[in-house]
């Protein structure tokens, strides 16, 4: 009879130490960040340092291996996220306390306290910068340190760039959909994943094209200004207090003049009609008005006829699709506003794999899971501004009239490249997508450029599988 593993056999036999340790906030501070891993990566340095490998070269390669569904591109986002927090990487003395008291690590060797008392990131990062469109198997990261804190580092990594690369690349969707003259907001915070996911997502929409966030510690801490409009309570509590749904707009309008306003609360044609009445008679300044349900076309047709010159912002569970069905259909939108199907959906499943050990090449063959050995650059190839194909090949080849993406950012734990701005982040995605094929950047059926496996990967894969 097979006997099932005891998954728990790592946990603490005690419950009072974690009661002990109980943390309701569970906020986030950088401070933090060593211990926001997985117990393997711990585990695993305990027995590196055990074996003599702890301080052997290695690297680590973040990639997904396929795209998600639908998807014809990924735009790379997080790296900025990802560099400080290697910046940070310490384990301060109550932190390794914290761990000897779990009991996990009592028979680790005494080398392995002193290994995290010591902490440090003192490795090399190569990564495409923020904002580039990359494919299924290219790195959009590689990691070259001692083993031990390369492996330490992989759930972070992975939780910042998977993330920020999904919005990032949704959003990049949406604005080539609605067009260089669109307004796209980003609502998203109350659906986003976590506090922290909703400062990332808004972060990720505004560098890959939004103009703005309603999140206001994201925009104050980007430097933006935040976005946004009222809600229905608003309109309901004036008008239930008051008898009049103008009341509610003359209330807004009384401490942020000329702001949009939320007409659908109760007969959207019937507050466009009395707010028309009222910018006749000079009584009113409008510089728009938001749609958040009902039939988003023939309400935005009919708001249009009777404000002509008012800009409409639409809402309410939009994304690409719907965007492209409202453009076909000749809804009359300026702008749209996206929250809970931009911060969701299908997540990004990059994974972070060891490629090469103290000049070793290393490759995994489980079954649909293979991984190409050694260090990699992707090489990319342009015709007349278009991207046509991608190769992807050892860090030691190069090809004249092709273009290595993958760029040196961290060396030997120091930054050797100033931070991009948004605004150079959002030119960059801008520029990427505009230079994709026709038919990767399409909705449907996405066609994903091609990746060739340069002669002398090829060659290193077989002689690293024999």
């Amino acid at each position: 009879m097979t006997v099932a593993p005891d998954w728990k056999c790592l946990a603490p036999e005690s419950t009072q130490l974690a009661e002990s340790f109980e943390d309701r906030e569970l906020a986030l501070y950088p401070e933090d960040y060593s211990l926001l891993t997985d117990l393997y990566q711990l585990t695993m340095t305990a027995c590196y340092v055990g074996k003599g490998l702890d301080r052997t070269r290695a690297s680590f390669e973040l990639f997904v291996r396929q795209l998600p569904e639908g998807f014809g591109y990924l735009i790379a986002m997080g790296l900025e996220q990802a560099l400080d927090y290697l910046a940070k990487l310490r384990f301060s003395s109550a932190q390794i306390d914290a761990l000897r008291r779990t009991g996990i690590f009592q028979h680790a060797p005494d080398e392995f306290w002193s290994l995290l008392a010591e902490s440090s990131f003192t490795g090399d990062v190569w990564a495409v910068p923020e904002g580039t469109a990359v494919f299924a198997n290219e790195p959009l990261l590689r990691v070259e340190a001692p083993l031990w804190q390369g492996q330490i580092v992989e759930t972070y990594l992975l939780n910042t760039l998977n993330y920020q690369s999904l919005i990032a690349t949704r959003a990049a969707r949406i604005r080539d959909i609605a067009g260089s003259e669109a307004t796209l907001l980003e609502f998203g915070t109350r659906r986003a994943f976590s506090p922290q996911g909703a400062l990332w997502a808004a972060r990720s929409a505004l560098a890959a094209g939004f103009d703005g966030t309603s999140n206001v510690l994201a925009a104050l801490k980007l430097g933006q200004k935040p976005s946004g409009t009222m809600a229905h309570a608003l309109v309901m509590a004036v008008t239930a207090t008051s008898g009049s749904e103008e009341e509610a707009f003359q209330a807004f309008h009384e401490y942020f003049p000329g702001a949009p306003l939320l007409i659908d609360t109760y007969d959207t044609v019937a507050a466009a009609e009395k707010l028309l009445e009222r910018i006749n008679a000079g009584e009113m300044q409008l510089s728009g008005v938001r749609l958040d349900s009902g039939d988003l076309v023939s309400l935005s047709q009919k708001v249009r006829s009777l404000l002509p010159g008012v800009s409409i912002l639409a809402s309410g569970d939009l994304d690409e699709w719907e965007i492209a069905k409202l453009k076909a259909a000749g809804a009359c939108i300026d702008g749209y506003g996206l929250g809970t199907k931009l911060v969701t959906g299908v997540p990004v499943g990059g994974v972070y794999k060891l490629v090469e050990i103290d000049g070793i090449p290393t490759m995994k063959q489980s079954s649909n899971k293979v991984t190409y050995p050694g260090r990699k650059q992707i090489f990319r190839c342009w015709e007349k501004g278009e991207i046509y194909a991608d190769r992807l090949g050892l860090m030691s080849e190069s090809l004249a009239g092709e273009t290595g993406l993958l760029e040196l950012f961290l060396q030997q734990g120091k930054r050797v490249k100033s931070p991009a701005s948004l605004a150079e982040i959002r030119d960059r995605t801008s520029n990427s997508v505009a230079s994709l094929p026709t038919a990767t950047r399409q909705l449907n059926k996405p066609q994903q450029l091609p990746v060739e496996i340069s002669p002398a990967l090829q060659e290193l894969t077989e002689k690293t599988k024999r």
